[in-house]
Order: structure tokens, then sequence, then C-alpha cells
């Protein structure tokens, strides 16, 4: 990255470091991962704001992202599935954290953009697929962590079976009001916690 990119992250993630706690390796992920690359309008890339994104999507505040990670437990997990990978911001940030991350999207273009930008990044262990998100990712299950990054009324079954017991799920429930809701599967039961409000697109099911 070129120092300016490095300064002006660095400037974002302690914004963030001062309205919530960070890991240390969530801070320097933060720092390391070029953000102006994932957004058409550089001059916002910085913001503590949502921005738009190609096809009527947007990307998350980066203070979202960092609620919706620290909920997640991220680090030193071997494989993360993330439904909706939009930029593939979200998936690069938990590619630092995590061995491996799977990240499925449903519109085409955005998969296409996303794959190409984390090749420019000559990040390894990031994999995205072009699929329904409501499927989630079977060949690679289970996994010790899943991540929404598209909000719903109620988590596909689905998703939880390809959760390990012990395993978190992170995602924004509600449709006018959302919040962060981190999801924790034991043999018997998934037990589930409430966090902060958020503000996401919904998921949606098929592809485009």
């Amino acid at each position: 990255m070129n120092n300016p990119e490095r300064i002006n992250c660095t400037k974002m993630a302690d914004e963030i470091a001062d309205k919530i706690m960070l890991t240390p390796r969530l801070y320097e992920a933060f720092c390391e991962v070029p953000r102006s690359v994932f957004l058409d309008i550089k001059k916002n890339a910085f913001s503590l704001n949502p921005q738009p994104i190609n096809s009527a999507q947007w990307i998350s505040s980066p203070l979202t992202v960092a609620k919706m990670t620290m909920a997640l437990e991220a680090e030193n997990c071997d494989n993360i599935l993330e439904i909706g990978c939009g930029s593939g911001y979200q998936a690069v940030i938990l590619s630092l954290l995590a061995h491996r991350v799977f990240s499925v999207e449903r519109i085409e273009n955005l998969a296409k953009s996303a794959k190409q930008r984390i090749k420019n990044l000559n990040i390894n262990n990031v994999h995205i697929r072009y699929d329904d998100g409501n499927l989630g990712w079977q060949s690679y299950a289970p996994y010790d962590r899943i991540l929404l990054s598209c909000a719903c009324t109620k988590v596909p079954e689905n998703l939880f079976k390809q959760l390990k017991i012990g395993g978190i799920l992170v995602a924004p429930i509600g449709d006018k009001e959302q919040y962060i809701v981190k999801f924790t599967k034991t043999n018997s039961a998934i037990n589930e916690k409430r966090l902060d409000d958020c503000n996401f697109v919904p998921l949606l099911g098929g592809v485009q």
C-alpha cells in the first residue's frame, strides 16, 4: 500500500477505535487493507458512513464492519463463510484474521469485480462464489464462523446446518429496524444475543 493510503487507513482505524474496542490484530487489519480500492468514489473512502457501490448496493460503514467482526470472534479460525461479498472489503478484513474465507455473492458483476480486487491485492485465502447466498457453500462446511453481510428477518436454516457445533454466526436481523445478532450453536440449541443497531441491504434469493 502506498504511504498516503496507509496514513488515511490508520486515521480511520483510530476513529473506529475511539468508538469501540478493537483487538490489536483487527486494528492492524483496518490500517493495512487499502479501503479506497473498494469504492468508486475515492474521496469518501475513509468516511465512517456507508457508501454506494455498483449494482445499487452499498459498502458497509467501517465502524459496522468492526462491530460485526468483533462479534464474530474471527481470529485464528480455520474457515469463515460470508454471505454477501459485495465489494470484498469485509472478506479481506477477515482474511487477515482467519486461515480461509469463503464468500458468496448473488450479483455476478460484484462477484467478478471482488475477485479481481482480491487478485490484485495478492490475497490467496479468500474464495468467492457467484451463487444464491441462502444456499451457503456446502463444499467447505462445516464452518467455524458464518457472517451475513445482508439483513434478513430470519437466518436460513441451511446456514445453521453449515455451522460447526460451538461455532458463531453473526447477522443483521430485522426489516425497518435492524440489529446485529450473535448466534452460538450448541449440541442442543442455537443461542442468540442482540448487540447493536445497524442498516444493511436485504438478503435476497436467486442470482442476477
